[in-house]
């Protein structure tokens, strides 16, 4: 069966040879060409076996609107966003499906301040690519394609090693572990982590060759390798990142992953406690324990819908001084308004040497919710009858309707929201005791089940 394109806020994306084609890829890099109009547009990608082929059509588009392509290789997609900012260019496309399997590819659009572009600007520009009529360049027009250089990328690195006290970490000498998913962490995260903060480093699924020896999303039912290295290598804490790098997920000193949602709150934490108070913004799915933990240090918590552009530009008209994502990602304005692994892995690292605590021992001091998540496949036809069973079978409850819905129960939640990444509704159960959000869960995923039965009849 055909996979479905998905279009929105989180870019182009779909299954090479499927729904997602070099024709394709041509044909909205001429669209953003045309947007942002002629001058130097950055290009990066990850590691994925279909991305010189993607990034060749990329070029060939851009150029024949009249721009300036900029190859900066395989880079994280954070470095590529703060390369865009740092380099004037009018635009970045970065070329990665993210935590989607090898089989995925996609086309992120990034507008002249580092940023994904926002939901206005998505609009136009597939109304450009509907309407197919670009404005080509002559031939005398047309502009070579430009490469940076290696050390062009050391910039956004650059900026991370000076915001966190790196003499600190140096001089703490932690033994890591890191889980690079064969993506771009494999070319950038062991120097990250042995040159600028001389860790002692155990990596695995290091080799950039993109075949993914792990399932991308950086989940803790996907991370039992990089446990094991923990264990075995006595490390002080492990990272795992998806394939561009801009999620994080954290494993305890004793080999225990310790979730997204406590991942984010420990990262915030350390913005909080070492770089000052202030606002926090996450979206709708992330725990309730990022805002107990911020109340901590007397830090009010604004929620935005899923998608990095939502959380960052409510982090701009809120003034907060960090925020993130539920799935690992980190933003910190101080560095750039884009979700980081690096930032991530820096700051974790920071409050362990600045504390001289262990990972286990500050997580116990965040409160600890059971967040259970699934995903039910479905037609976009289908999908309004579904969300409509489940403000029906809540009527009565508080429930919220800014990303998908979102029903409070006061000590516990669940949320069921269209993927912006997959053909999927996501269902996401926080509470208490694992029991009562396991339970939420299946009363969900049967509501969800009968009523897409029904929608079919």
């Amino acid at each position: 069966m055909k996979e479905n394109l998905k279009i929105g806020v989180s870019g182009v994306r779909g299954v090479v040879g499927a729904s997602f084609s070099p024709q394709l890829a041509i044909s909205f890099a001429e669209a953003f060409g045309t947007l942002v109009g002629r001058g130097a547009v950055l290009i990066g990608r990850d590691t994925r076996p279909s991305g010189p082929m993607v990034e060749h059509a990329v070029v060939a588009g851009l150029m024949a609107v009249g721009c300036t392509p900029v190859l900066a290789g395989v880079v994280p997609t954070p470095t590529l966003l703060y390369l865009v900012r740092s380099c004037a260019a009018r635009g970045g496309i970065m070329i990665t499906a993210s935590h989607n399997a090898a089989s995925w590819n996609a086309l992120k659009f990034v507008d002249r301040h580092g940023m994904f572009l926002p939901p206005d600007q998505i609009d136009e520009l597939l109304d450009i690519y509907h309407q197919q009529d670009f404005p080509w360049a002559q031939e005398s027009d047309l502009r070579r394609s430009l490469a940076l250089n290696p050390g062009d990328t050391a910039v956004h690195f650059d900026r991370v090693e000076s915001y966190v006290d790196a003499s600190a970490i140096r001089a703490a000498g932690f033994r890591v572990a890191v889980d690079c998913c064969n993506g771009v962490g494999a070319l950038h995260s062991p120097p990250f982590l042995r040159e600028r903060f001389s860790c002692d480093l155990i990596a695995i699924h290091d080799q950039v060759h993109g075949e993914f020896e792990r399932e991308p999303e950086p989940l803790p039912e996907h991370l039992g390798a990089l446990s094991d290295a923990v264990r075995e290598n006595m490390c002080a804490v492990g990272f795992a990142q998806d394939p561009d790098g801009d999620r994080l997920a954290v494993v305890n000193e004793k080999g225990e992953p310790i979730g997204e949602a406590q991942t984010v709150a420990l990262a915030l934490r350390a913005v909080l406690q070492l770089h000052g108070k202030g606002t926090v913004a996450v979206n709708y799915s992330a725990g309730k324990a990022i805002e107990e933990m911020a109340q901590t240090y007397g830090s009010s918590v604004v929620r935005a819908r899923t998608g990095e552009v939502y959380v960052s530009e409510t982090m701009l008209a809120s003034g907060a001084v960090a925020g993130g994502e539920h799935t690992g990602g980190i933003i910190v304005p101080a560095v750039h308004m884009c979700r980081d692994s690096y930032t991530g892995m820096a700051l974790i690292l920071e409050l362990m040497a600045r504390t001289g605590r262990t990972i286990s021992d500050l997580c116990n001091d965040i409160p600890r919710y059971h967040l259970v998540k699934d995903k039910i496949p479905m037609d976009a036809g289908h999908a309004p009858a579904m969300l409509r069973a489940v403000r029906k079978y809540f009527a009565g409850e508080r429930m919220s309707f800014e990303d998908g819905i979102v029903v409070d129960f006061g000590d516990r939640w669940v949320q069921v929201r269209r993927s912006h990444t997959e053909p999927v509704l996501r269902i996401i159960a926080e509470a208490p005791q694992r029991e009562a959000a396991e339970q939420l869960m299946t009363d969900v995923q049967q509501l969800l089940q009968a009523s897409r039965v029904r929608s079919s009849c």
